[in-house]
């Protein structure tokens, strides 16, 4: 068959016209990535596995963030909130083994940890319905978020300072996100199997899955020698008219680091410890795919635990539904399951489709520069194109204008 590319030789007319098709949704996906970059993300690295064939990796970055580090694919990054699932997927493997019920109440585990615990069960912990609210910004741990203070929090400490959801809520009513429930979830981890939460999760996820770049984080160390992301957040001032439609932040609130271009400051040394349980993880797209993989297709849980973590609640602000630490998320091609993380300086997303033999990850320089309307929408773009790119479907249209 002369007159046709190495690559293509011996490929049929239709297989041609897919490899065309398949190239320019891949193009597509990196011009979106570089547009998100340059309108507020920063910086982006996507990640597509269709579940054959080679990965489609991409990492693209605004120009003036290239004199801190040049984002590559393999770079670690900090997880935030996706630690959630491997959190979530440690109590069903345990619950398998009937160590722990998902009826206990957490009294019977933390006892006079955490308020109200005699009518909040594993199970309300887990998907966020257990009526306690987040201690993020409270007064007392602001500072430290931000990394205006520098101090170690214990489990035990945040979960002293958590407040009552408000409005208020009963244990089991309705749901509510909170970093608190899993603050509580990895202390009940630690009691049940008498092991530290870093090494239960090498232990039972990341050397079984061969995941050589993850890890939970007990400073603000990426690892020795090893490449890592650079975060980006607002300063104070555009930081707080970023936020004022929904949260009025104390005067002079902002985030600690140096100063960079366009109203930025570097966060990449804010110490994300305090996360811990509720988002600790260090890792990077691919090691992180290979986790979703592995969990949706069954490989870590028993099909009965499964279940319980697909089982759902109502979640407005996750687009979707929330189960045991997993996300049911809706999309223009469909509907994925995995999370979402957000923390300092890095927000990402991770998915799969049903079946999990299919990935995808989105991972953002910044976590609150994205929030910005511009930056929001190119973002939701990039974001649901590579969803569609990985489920195989026909792109969304681009807005224009």
């Amino acid at each position: 068959m002369t007159g046709i590319s190495g690559s293509l030789v011996g490929c049929s007319e239709a297989d041609s016209g897919t490899t065309r098709v398949t190239a320019a949704a891949d193009g597509q996906l990196a011009g979106l990535a570089q547009t998100a970059a340059d309108t507020g993300s920063l910086g982006v690295i996507v990640r597509v596995d269709r579940g054959r064939g080679k990965p489609v990796e991409i990492a693209r970055q605004t120009a003036w963030t290239k004199a801190d580090h040049r984002l590559a694919v393999n770079d670690r990054f900090r997880m935030a909130s996706n630690t959630k699932t491997v959190v979530a997927a440690l109590i069903l493997q345990l619950v398998a083994e009937h160590k722990v019920d998902l009826a206990h109440p957490v009294e019977k585990w933390l006892p006079g940890l955490v308020e109200g615990g005699q009518d909040i069960t594993v199970k309300m912990l887990l998907n966020h319905t257990s009526g306690l609210g987040d201690y993020l910004l409270t007064p007392e741990f602001l500072p430290t978020l931000t990394g205006q203070e520098r101090r170690t929090w214990r489990p035990e400490e945040l979960l002293a300072i958590t407040p009552p959801q408000d409005p208020p809520a009963a244990p089991g009513e309705k749901y509510s996100y909170s970093n608190a429930n899993y603050a509580a979830l990895g202390l009940i981890l630690e009691k049940a199997t008498g092991k530290g939460l870093a090494r239960l999760i090498e232990q039972r996820i990341t050397g079984p899955l061969g995941m050589n770049d993850s890890f939970l984080a007990a400073n603000a160390d990426f690892g020795s020698g090893k490449k890592h992301a650079t975060g980006y957040e607002p300063d104070s001032e555009r930081l707080r008219r970023i936020l004022a439609p929904t949260v009025e932040l104390p005067e002079g609130t902002g985030f600690a680091g140096p100063g960079r271009p366009h109203d930025n400051v570097d966060t990449t040394d804010i110490d994300p410890s305090w996360a811990w349980a509720a988002g600790g993880m260090v890792s990077t797209a691919r090691d992180w795919q290979r986790f979703q993989t592995a969990l949706m297709s069954g490989r870590l849980l028993p099909e009965a635990q499964m279940e319980q973590m697909r089982t759902m609640v109502t979640a407005p602000e996750e687009r979707g539904a929330y189960g045991l630490g997993l996300m049911k998320v809706d999309t223009p091609c469909g509907t994925v399951w995995g999370h979402t993380g957000g923390q300092p300086g890095y927000s990402s997303e991770v998915y799969t489709d049903g079946s999990g033999r299919r990935s995808v990850a989105v991972l953002t320089i910044t976590n609150f520069g994205v929030k910005e309307a511009k930056a929001a929408a190119a973002n939701k773009a990039l974001v649901d194109t590579a969803v569609c790119t990985m489920l195989g479907k026909p792109l969304p249209a681009t807005p224009t204008g």
